[in-house]
């Protein structure tokens, strides 16, 4: 019956098809910079894994891919383990990575007036 409302047939497999799945979890960023982050999660990113990140930047958001240079556990608590990842930003376009520089310019120059 629910196959009815299928605009195209499913095959069966007859081997293995991996996939993966996109969450979006909440994330913290604690440090940020013209090339990169570091990002807290209470989940481990892998290695060299490709990651979509939306960062609200002021009155901005903006998505950014980046790739996980390396990741530590920085916290343990009997409810939750908090990881720190360092995140390198890749592709960035013209527009996002111009977005980032005015972000961090802007925190840069309101931290050396206080």
């Amino acid at each position: 019956m629910a196959s009815d409302k299928r605009d195209s047939e499913r095959v069966e497999l007859l081997g293995a098809l991996h996939g993966e799945v996109m969450v979006f979890q909440p994330s913290a960023v604690r440090q940020i910079s013209h090339g990169g982050m570091q990002v807290e999660t209470s989940f481990p990113l892998q290695l060299d894994s490709l990651h979509d990140f939306r960062l609200t930047l002021g009155n901005r958001s903006v998505v950014v891919k980046g790739r996980i240079a390396h990741s530590c556990i920085s916290e343990v608590d009997q409810i939750e383990i908090t990881y720190r990842t360092g995140v390198e930003f890749i592709e960035l376009s013209e527009r996002v990575a111009t977005a980032i520089q005015h972000f961090v310019d802007q925190l840069a120059r309101e931290k050396s007036q206080s």
